[in-house]
């Protein structure tokens, strides 16, 4: 079978979220089950461009509404992430350093994928499959079906996969001109709420939809900025398939970005020679329990939230626990993080921004992991911190109910039903009363490290979903 991912983020290539690390694994192991998965996305300036070695495969026009540009298809030589990485080169649109954040956004976007429309439809033969990745690649199944210049596609199966339902791309129909010339009697299958909406029109237009956990599959339908009507009309053709993560990249006893490497049977041992590291580097005492946020500070990950709960439970602790934070997002709360330094020297630091290493080096070091968000359709942390003996305390909201039983009915974490600070505050306390308890502690590491939330037990999930919509051999037809 021949696949192709379409997406905006791919790890180590450029990464803002979990977007970026799925990418960055399924085809991989979609590949290694004998398929010929690839992946394409816009080349940005990151220093992975310059670090490798490219072949140029396709170069040609399209439009972006009287904007005539040039595009160049490049593809690694090396296959350094186990499969085709395709980037996709618009000179002076696409080639920024970051993902997001300007304000040509809307255009770069529908640049990319008209380009990629534009390349595939060049193809000899086109793929058995093509993977929508969240709204930035969400106009293409309608490109595929009544884009005038994408004949050879209209057959071809499309699945979306919704890794956040809050981003959904909208876009006034003022700047309609920008789309590739289409059906205008179709015109319907491109709006929602009055707006043209890239999300709203690939859940209408691909063949399959998918979420990246249940859990926030049956959420969406009551909470989903605006969808929650379609997703209900679109049930039919979604299903929940829980991400998972790469095993190799994220394994304690080869990691390549910490030193002090640790299996199931050394965890105890493993795990404090890593916290000491960490402790020496931020200046805190290692022998206290080392409690951890990773991710966003955005209010979507409670975030918002923080500042008021770790003074509370600083202060409360009185020198008993350390805290570290990594992170970067909302200026407010980054200057309340921030701002807890000075009151609470030697046992809590934060670190605006966001590293690679550290991250991997906290999930090794840390004894808890804190993750509070209002909105988490999968969550990839929480798995990263069972592998490696972290115990995650996480709300009870998609993904996070998915995988994490609370160790109250003999499950792998502390689990809380609200984003307040009151449940915060409670579960903290509770992480600080099972860390006075060492051999429940060690039993519950063991345990937790032995859960398998690997690719392989889930891509064959999509393999499924694939081969389904190739037998079926044609789409459902939509209505507007």
């Amino acid at each position: 079978m021949k696949i192709l991912h379409v997406t905006a983020e791919c790890y180590p290539v450029a990464k803002v979220g979990g977007l970026g690390d799925v990418a960055g694994a399924l085809p991989k192991y979609q590949k290694n089950l004998g398929h010929e998965a690839m992946l394409i996305m816009p080349m940005y300036k990151t220093p992975f461009l310059d670090k490798h070695q490219w072949d140029v495969v396709h170069k040609d026009k399209a439009r972006l509404g009287d904007y005539q540009f040039n595009f160049t298809v490049i593809r690694e030589k090396q296959q350094s992430l186990g499969f085709d990485l395709y980037l996709l080169d618009i000179n002076g649109l696409l080639d920024r350093p970051k993902v997001y954040g300007y304000s040509d956004d809307p255009q770069r976007f529908i640049a990319f994928q008209t380009a990629a429309a534009t390349w595939l439809q060049s193809w000899k033969s086109p793929p058995d499959i093509v993977h929508c990745h969240d709204y930035h690649t969400g106009l293409l199944p309608f490109f595929f079906k009544y884009g005038y210049g994408f004949r050879k596609l209209e057959n071809v199966p499309t699945v979306l996969t919704v890794h956040n339902a809050e981003y959904q791309g909208w876009l006034d129909w003022s700047h309609s001109q920008w789309l590739p010339a289409f059906d205008e009697w179709k015109s319907g299958l491109l709006e929602w709420n009055k707006t043209i909406n890239p999300l709203a029109s690939a859940i209408k237009n691909a063949w399959a939809v998918t979420t990246v956990s249940p859990s926030y599959l049956t959420e969406l339908r009551y909470q989903s900025n605006g969808l929650e009507a379609l997703f209900e009309y679109e049930k039919g053709k979604c299903s929940g398939i829980l991400n998972g993560i790469d095993a190799d990249l994220w394994n304690p006893e080869t990691d390549v970005l910490i030193d002090n490497h640790f299996n199931v049977k050394t965890v105890t041992a493993g795990k404090f020679a890593a916290k000491k590291a960490v402790a020496a580097n931020f200046g805190l005492n290692p022998d206290k329990p080392l409690f951890t946020f990773i991710g966003r500070l955005v209010g979507e990950k409670a975030a918002d939230l923080l500042p008021d709960s770790l003074a509370a439970f600083l202060r409360e602790q009185n020198g008993k626990a350390n805290v570290i934070v990594l992170g970067s997002g909302e200026p407010e709360i980054e200057a309340g993080l921030t701002g807890l330094k000075g009151y609470f020297p030697g046992v809590y630091d934060f670190y605006k921004g966001y590293s690679e290493k550290l991250s991997h080096e906290l999930y090794a070091g840390a004894d808890f992991l804190l993750m509070p968000s209002r909105v988490e359709p999968c969550g990839l942390n929480q798995m990263y911190a069972l592998r490696y003996g972290t115990v995650p305390m996480v709300r009870s909201v998609g993904g996070l109910k998915d995988t994490i039983t609370d160790i109250g009915d003999n499950g792998n974490g502390l689990r809380f039903n609200q984003a307040s600070v009151g449940d915060i505050l409670m579960t903290l306390n509770r992480a600080m009363e099972l860390y006075q308890q060492p051999k429940k502690l060690e039993a519950l590491r063991k345990k937790m490290m032995s859960i398998d939330h690997s690719w392989e037990k889930t891509v064959s999930q999509y393999i499924d979903l694939y081969q389904s919509l190739i037998s079926r051999g044609q789409p459902a037809v939509p209505k507007t």
